[in-house]
């Protein structure tokens, strides 16, 4: 037996109670789960506890909680001493049970035809791998969309999906799918993170039901502006200034010994509208002993296709993209964009030569220890490098070495899945949501590691938004200007 000592929210809104956490000490069997540690409350402590459970063996989802802020399978998760459990984010019945009536009432039904037809086995190998969910709405608690618009959310989505996928079903899922909000999700993968089932949503629905979409001329007219754009220039922006290609060589010398080769995709943002940061990263490359090769030839990365489900200009992107750097025999190309690191990793097919974000290169191949700066940051972790690339203590340890981290919530910021461009007011109201939790940090600037949520973020807060590399060009400046003094840095 061990002892824990755990706090549990308890609320009955029924009778006007405010919402408390209460302490509870008990003890429970090495290898309890967080359902053990309620029944054990419940069962020797107190009766009144309301929380939700069936199977108890990772099936129904019926005990779905939050565990330190986290949607988990109470029957699953690991009970740990001090830890807190809350309700789902969700509307509250009383202390850890939420309303799910109402949310599972919105999963559509199979609209079968007036004739039978057999499920083919291709359509039921499509079909697995969202055939899975239990319905414990985790992925709804989180949704940021969801917090800010009138989607319906991920669920949903992947019930349309499965459902366009099977061949009895008569109904226009994609035209459904738009009037229910196809269109808000950001791209963010925080549902499949949470899912216990692991069903990747953004990948196996979202994106899928939007190239259905598309193939019935139900894109947005600014989605399609972008794939435009890209099919013309071979970019999804337009330039602001001289762009990034234009202002370096073909390659890069570090300062002092070649310790590594590298190729750099540079990305669409960094290259047309943020080239200054760009010009800071190999900054700091040449300061680190890494030589960067910049082929030419590189485009788009599609990210902004793959993400509204237009195909049809993806096939000659990746091949470009691929070969710009291939016939350089280049073994490792750098990304600093969260969206393309993440595309190049996850959505192109025999890619033959190691991605890694730059948070990735600086760590495994060592920085130069910068100078400390008297300076207290944030850091806002990127969807494309938090889920879709699992980077998150890597930006942490490098921004440790040059400032002091406070940290803020995790949540997407509005920018990704097409929603700026698309749902403007969308982006606006999850913009205003990330200025909220900047402010409650306390920290006087905004560190991210992503053009789009630089950008976006800079909109929406008077604190400076700063990428990592250009902190840490920040920390060897102030360094230099240190020993230039016969001041050791710090």
């Amino acid at each position: 037996m061990t002892t824990m000592t755990i706090t549990v929210f308890r609320q009955d809104p029924a009778k006007g109670e405010e919402p408390r956490y209460v302490p509870y000490t008990i003890e429970v069997n090495e290898g309890a789960r967080v359902l053990h540690l309620l029944h054990a409350i419940h069962d020797q402590i107190d009766p009144t506890l309301s929380y939700r459970y069936c199977c108890s063996s990772g099936q129904c989802g019926s005990c779905a909680v939050r565990v330190d802020g986290k949607p988990v399978l109470a029957c699953t998760a690991e009970a740990r001493d001090g830890i807190t459990i809350e309700p789902l984010a969700l509307p509250l019945k009383k202390d850890l049970m939420v309303d799910l009536v109402p949310l599972l009432a919105d999963l559509p039904p199979l609209v079968p035809g007036p004739e039978s037809v057999m499920v083919t086995k291709r359509a039921v190998e499509a079909i697995r791998p969202l055939s899975t969910c239990i319905g414990c709405l985790a992925c709804v608690s989180i949704c940021p969309a969801m917090k800010v618009t009138d989607f319906l959310g991920p669920t949903v989505m992947r019930q349309e999906m499965r459902l366009a996928l099977d061949s009895r079903d008569t109904c226009d899922r994609a035209t459904r799918a738009v009037a229910e909000g196809l269109f808000t999700c950001t791209s963010c993968q925080a549902c499949w993170e949470v899912c216990p089932k692991e069903i990747r949503i953004p990948g196996k629905a979202i994106e899928k039901l939007r190239s259905l979409a598309n193939k019935q001329g139900l894109t947005l007219p600014r989605h399609l502006e972008v794939a435009e754009l890209v099919r013309a220039t071979g970019r999804s922006v337009t330039r602001t200034e001289p762009t990034f290609l234009e202002l370096v060589p073909d390659q890069i010398e570090p300062y002092g010994p070649v310790r590594a080769t590298i190729g750099f995709f540079v990305g669409c943002m960094y290259n047309m509208r943020l080239p200054k940061t760009a010009l800071d990263a190999m900054e700091v490359m040449k300061r680190n002993g890494i030589r960067v090769i910049i082929p030419r030839e590189q485009v788009c990365c599609g990210s902004p296709l793959f993400r509204t489900g237009q195909g049809k200009y993806l096939a000659m992107l990746v091949r470009r993209n691929i070969d710009a750097f291939r016939f350089r025999k280049i073994d490792i190309v750098m990304t600093m964009c969260a969206g393309c690191g993440s595309t190049i990793k996850n959505d192109y097919l025999h890619v033959p030569f190691k991605v890694m974000d730059i948070n990735e290169v600086l760590t495994h191949f060592g920085i130069e220890p910068p100078a400390k700066l008297a300076r207290t940051v944030t850091y806002h972790d990127p969807c494309h490098l938090l889920r879709g690339q699992g980077i998150s203590e890597e930006p942490r340890a490098l921004i440790r070495q040059v400032a002091d981290l406070v940290e803020m919530p995790s949540q997407c910021c509005g920018s990704g899945g097409g929603v700026k461009a698309g749902n403007p007011a969308e982006a606006e109201a999850l913009g205003e949501m990330r200025r909220s939790a900047i402010e409650g940090s306390g920290a006087s600037v905004v560190i991210s590691s992503c053009p789009f949520c630089e950008f976006h973020i800079s909109q929406h807060t008077d604190k400076p938004v700063m990428n990592i590399a250009t902190l840490l060009l920040e920390g060897y400046r102030e360094k230099d200007r240190q020993e230039a003094k016969g001041t050791p840095s710090a």
